[in-house]
């Protein structure tokens, strides 16, 4: 009789949720190995997202809302008309769109293998991980307005760089025939298909765009309570048990190797945007950098898991190391900035 306990655990692990989990895991070691500072993570946790729950509901319905009118749709305009001017709107449109990487990975797709220029495929792709209007009020209520516009316009103006960088190449052997030959086109989100054609702005007077407002808000609402949860836990620990000047010593000052380490820890320890909030905030407060910070969440929001894939699905890997590339010299540029203006 064959054994089937092996491919009975990996289904049931594939099948766990390794956010929860995690935080499950994180909340019993504290509670076996340091119970006194249990609660307090409890508390520090609970208070954290009560300070961030309402840009978390704004942001939820917002994102609703946008998702069950069709204003997918309005990003095809960033891919008509002169090259400029798209890669213009499609840097502002990648920076403030509400939608994830991957669910955006069908409409790239279709515009690539319609002849949409790389370069504002390009501005797209670098600016549309870094913010989304959740990502800008949890970040303004967290670290601060001011830091929350700056990302923005950092994700913009890295958009751009990419962008007219790439068009200014697109002859050279770096960007000559992009596409992959067997390109996957799904998305990982589970996502509906989005809707077809203009915007329907009063959406509640079809059925099927309340059943997509009501899965959307209850799918990012659990996503955001999920990621913010396990971050703020994470941002306790790190109050608790890492010294402040060990932060300080290494992330703080005045000098561009801050900004540096920044964006090469950035990269491999993103969680995503959403959790990378609180741990930034922990961070600064533990004497990081302010243009350390900027360089950490530009560098990591690139080469997120998310975004990292809707890039490698569809194009060659050269152009997935350029992808990388700019983000990674944006996120530079973009600490050295917001360092000298902060």
């Amino acid at each position: 009789m064959a054994d089937t306990t092996a491919p009975t655990l990996r289904r049931t692990w594939a099948s766990l949720d390794k956010a929860w989990l995690a935080l499950a895991m994180i909340l019993a070691a504290v509670a076996v190995l340091d119970p006194p500072q249990f609660w307090p993570t409890v508390t520090f946790t609970a208070n954290a997202l009560l300070h961030t729950a309402p840009f978390i509901v704004f942001a939820v319905l917002a994102v609703a809302y946008m998702k069950a009118t069709g204003a997918e749709t309005l990003l095809a305009k960033a891919f008509e008309g002169r090259q400029v001017r798209m890669i213009f709107l499609a840097a502002i449109l990648g920076g403030l769109s509400p939608f994830c990487s991957c669910e955006v990975i069908p409409f790239i797709a279709a515009m690539l293998a319609l002849g949409a220029p790389l370069g504002a495929v390009m501005a797209f792709w670098l600016a549309s991980p870094l913010m989304d209007p959740a990502m800008f009020l949890i970040t303004s209520g967290t670290i601060g307005w001011e830091f929350a516009v700056a990302k923005a316009v950092a994700a913009v103006g890295l958009g751009l760089m990419g962008g007219f960088a790439t068009m200014a190449l697109a002859r050279s052997p770096l960007f000559a025939d992009p596409l992959r030959e067997n390109r996957q086109t799904g998305g990982c989100c589970g996502a509906k298909k989005p809707f077809q054609g203009r915007p329907v702005w009063r959406f509640w007077t079809e059925s099927a765009r309340n059943d997509t407002f009501r899965e959307t808000a209850i799918d990012n609402g659990i996503f955001l309570l999920k990621w913010l949860t396990l971050a703020y836990v994470i941002e306790a620990m790190m109050l608790e048990y890492i010294p402040a000047d060990t932060i300080a010593t290494v992330l703080g000052g005045d000098g561009i190797g801050t900004i540096l380490l920044g964006a090469l820890v950035g990269a491999p320890a993103y969680l995503n945007g959403y959790a990378a909030v609180p741990l930034v905030d922990a961070l600064l407060a533990q004497g990081m950098s302010q243009g350390a910070a900027m360089s950490f969440v530009i560098a990591g929001g690139v080469s997120c898991i998310p975004a990292a894939i809707a890039v490698w699905a569809l194009v060659k890997p050269r152009i997935f190391f350029a992808y990388f590339g700019f983000g990674f010299l944006g996120a530079v540029l973009a600490g050295m900035a917001w360092h000298a203006i902060a």
